[in-house]
């Protein structure tokens, strides 16, 4: 299954449209035309379209961030995508994009056509007529004519039913309005279709005076069918400016029976109902209710359509279009060609191509320090995408994100997740990571369990937030708090397994599906649980951003996501660069005469050294007292000054100079925390002992040295280090003796020198 950007309303097919003065209907496209407003910009390219031969419909927008405004506009050929059996999924558009002087510039043109073009032998300029001469006066991108969203609907319904299923819209008289509109909604209450659903919910909507819109939906991990939908307010999300995040909606459950029944419910709404809307409303067809929110960009789920893909003979579905294989292939053998550390895979199932993975040898090299934590990054599942695109990141020595792979999902299947941790494992020599943060689908989980059996599994965060505010908003804001409470402010195992006991009791949710499941999974996701494993300091209370940024997501067209990948990957190795460049250049100021001060900023990244000296000035704000001795084990109460609630246990053990805290910092992040600090100064031990310096944070934690060689689990994968430690040290070598004759002829002395000292043979 794939959701395309096919959003009823928002198409607009033409063959005539007005002339302006001042646009030169003349030209063809070209990168860089400018022009006044986006109107504009669609009235040339149907003109060039009428000139050419074909139509066109208005494609996908996109928002500003910041103010939600149209940032850039695309539009298509009539016959981009699949939806109707008339459509050949041409390639053909144009966008502009909205620059910094307020005008509209051409930024990516794809001319070629996939079909015939029907030239009308009117080779004209069209001219400009007035209102009600026949012509189709656009005034607004967002304002289409009612007879035209209608007959586009009326299309949709026709198409041949989807085995996914799609909700049909039909008009609906007054009298079945407000005969629906009567009854209000509540849990149990039974459907025999989402269709039927739908229509009773927007009677209802109509009654009281909002809109609706279709939210998420969910489907069997079994057979892709759709087992639950939700229906919102149409003021749901903030990706509009007239939304306010209102939390109203409907929510139906298929059941064995065939049935669907509404299995969750929320009635209050965060905004005024528009009273005028009430009487307004009788009288439109529910389609044009929907209709209403065309121009909302991509996120969570406006009106659209869902279009199955063909499944292989194997049965399995496939997210990933065809045309992608090729120009993929084409991209990996020439980058390969580039880089001989490159490695890219496709998985074959019954003869078709499934999954793909590529990592270039940067990452593979990075991953042979960095790769104890490993982020798998699906993130594309959380909106409408075109592209099932995921990364696997880690952290590097500056605590900056670092690509260690990425892949196209073909389906969210055992299959698809198994074969991908199994490529990503070959491709970087077969070491287990320590953890990885993934989501908490059963497929995933299971595949984790099968490649990396050792592996801690953690889930993300933003699923596991997703699911609460699904599940939390029926239950009201006391259990919010309380819950909240329970699960982040918990100090023990006992503590947190008793207040979740008294959570459950107390709101009378013991057969609650959704806290039974989260319970049972609690030490994937409950900080107390994940403290004492180390996940290089990602915080558990927020989401990681996306390694590529706004750059490339799960909307980015075909042509440019090569481009945009790699100018995507440039831009954080050079960030990469800049924080290598300041840890050599650049020495961080003192604080204190403390020797470990002095010792850790000669070790430390610049980054990674602050983390320190913010828990060693910490320090100095806690008291110690020893509690315990025995031979050379001793306990020590540490608490900050004035508040006795804030206190932590040290263990130190003087036989091998080992030290634990009950906060577990250093095991969750790897450096040492106040607590231990504090100890360390009323010991007097002046240095910070050898095991407790990662050396994944040190200054040379990629300068080719290995002092871990023993946790190697064979002699190929530390060839395969040395290697790529030796590659990546070469290509910096060459690039800096290619800049100039004179330093080339230094490098190339230098190779010489070396290869005689290496015993090279000719």
């Amino acid at each position: 299954m794939i959701v395309k950007d096919h959003f009823v309303g928002t198409e607009l097919a033409m063959s005539n449209t007005c002339v302006e003065e001042g646009i030169d209907f003349s030209c063809d496209p070209y990168i860089g035309l400018e022009f006044d407003t986006a109107d504009e910009a669609l009235k040339y390219y149907t003109s060039y379209a009428n000139r050419t031969g074909f139509k066109v419909r208005i494609g996908q927008l996109y928002r500003s961030r910041t103010d939600g405004s149209v940032s850039s506009r695309r539009f298509v050929c009539s016959k981009e995508g699949h939806q109707l059996s008339s459509r050949t999924d041409c390639p053909a558009f144009i966008r502009v994009q909205l620059n910094g002087s307020g005008k509209w510039v051409v930024d990516h043109f794809h001319k070629d056509h996939n079909h015939h073009l029907e030239i009308s032998g009117e080779n004209c300029t069209p001219t400009l007529q007035p209102k009600g001469a026949g012509a189709t006066v656009i005034n607004s991108l967002t304002e289409f004519p009612r007879r035209t969203r209608k007959k586009l609907l009326e299309e949709a319904n026709d198409e041949s039913s989807c085995p996914f299923g799609i909700i049909d819209f039909k008009r609906l008289r007054k009298e079945e309005l407000e005969g629906q509109s009567r009854t209000e909604p509540y849990v149990g209450q039974e459907f025999s279709s989402p269709n039927e659903a739908y229509q009773f919910y927007h009677a209802y909507a109509a009654h009281l005076g909002f809109g609706v819109r279709i939210g998420q939906l969910f489907r069997s991990k079994n057979d892709g069918s759709i087992t639950s939908r939700r229906f919102v307010c149409s003021k749901e999300g903030f990706q509009h400016p007239s939304r306010v995040g209102c939390g109203a909606y409907l929510r139906i459950k298929r059941q064995p029976s065939g049935k669907w029944i509404v299995d969750r419910l929320r009635k209050d709404h965060n905004h005024d109902l528009d009273s005028e809307k009430v009487g307004r409303a009788k009288s439109l067809p529910a389609s044009n209710i929907l209709a209403e929110e065309v121009d909302t960009g991509l996120l969570n789920g406006d009106l659209f359509r869902i279009d199955n893909y063909p499944v292989p003979r194997g049965g399995r579905q496939n997210h990933i279009r065809s045309e992608w294989y090729g120009i993929l292939l084409e991209y990996f053998q020439s980058r390969q060609a580039e880089d001989t550390g490159f490695f890219y895979a496709m998985e074959v199932d019954n003869g078709n191509c499934m999954n793909i993975f590529w990592a270039d040898g940067r990452s593979r090299y990075s991953c042979s320090h960095f790769g104890d934590v490993l982020v798998l990054d699906t993130s594309y599942r959380k909106t409408v995408y075109l592209v099932p695109f995921a990364t696997f990141v880690g952290v590097n020595h500056h605590k900056q994100p670092v690509l260690l792979g990425c892949a196209l999902i073909a389906d969210e299947s055992e299959e698809s997740f198994t074969w991908l941790f199994q490529t990503w494992l070959r491709a970087m020599s077969g070491r287990l990571p320590l953890t990885v943060i993934a989501d908490q689908d059963i497929a995933i989980q299971r595949a984790i369990a099968k490649v990396f059996p050792v592996t801690h599994h953690r889930f993300s965060l933003w699923q596991i937030k997703a699911k609460e505010q699904e599940n939390m908003g029926l239950m009201g804001n006391g259990f919010t708090k309380d819950y909240e409470k329970c699960v982040y402010q918990s100090q023990t195992v006992d503590e947190f397994d008793a207040t979740w006991n008294v959570l459950l009791n107390k709101y009378g949710l013991k057969d609650d599906a959704w806290l039974k499941e989260m319970y049972q999974k609690r030490a994937s996701w409950v900080p107390l649980y994940l403290k004492g494993t180390f996940f290089a300091g990602i915080p558990m209370n927020e989401s990681l951003d996306s390694f590529f940024g706004a750059l490339l997501n799960a909307q980015t067209p075909l042509m440019e996501f090569i481009p945009r990948y790699e100018r995507g990957l440039e831009r954080r190795r050079e960030e990469e660069r800049k924080e290598d460049f300041n840890t050599s250049n650049f020495q961080p100021i003192l604080q204190t005469k403390e020797p470990v001060e002095e010792q850790c900023r000669r070790l430390y990244t610049l980054t990674v050294f602050k983390i320190f000296q913010k828990e060693l000035l910490q320090c100095f704000s806690y008291l110690g007292f020893k509690i315990f001795e025995e031979g050379g084990l001793s306990r020590y109460m540490v608490r900050r000054c004035g508040n006795d609630m804030e206190k932590h246990v040290v263990t130190f053990n003087a036989s091998n100079l080992s030290i634990s805290c009950s906060c577990q910092m250093f095991e969750y992040e790897g450096v040492l925390c106040r607590h231990v600090l504090r100890v360390f100064q009323i010991l007097q031990l002046r240095e910070v002992p050898s095991r407790y310096i990662l050396h994944r944070w040190t200054r040379n934690a990629e300068d080719g040295v290995f002092p871990d060689m023993e946790s190697w689990s064979s002699s190929q994968e530390l060839k395969n280090l040395m290697l790529w430690s030796l590659r990546e040290t070469a290509s910096k070598y060459i690039d800096a003796g290619a800049t100039s004759f004179e330093k080339y002829k230094l490098a190339f002395e230098i190779l010489r020198e070396g290869g005689r000292k290496l015993c090279w043979h000719r």
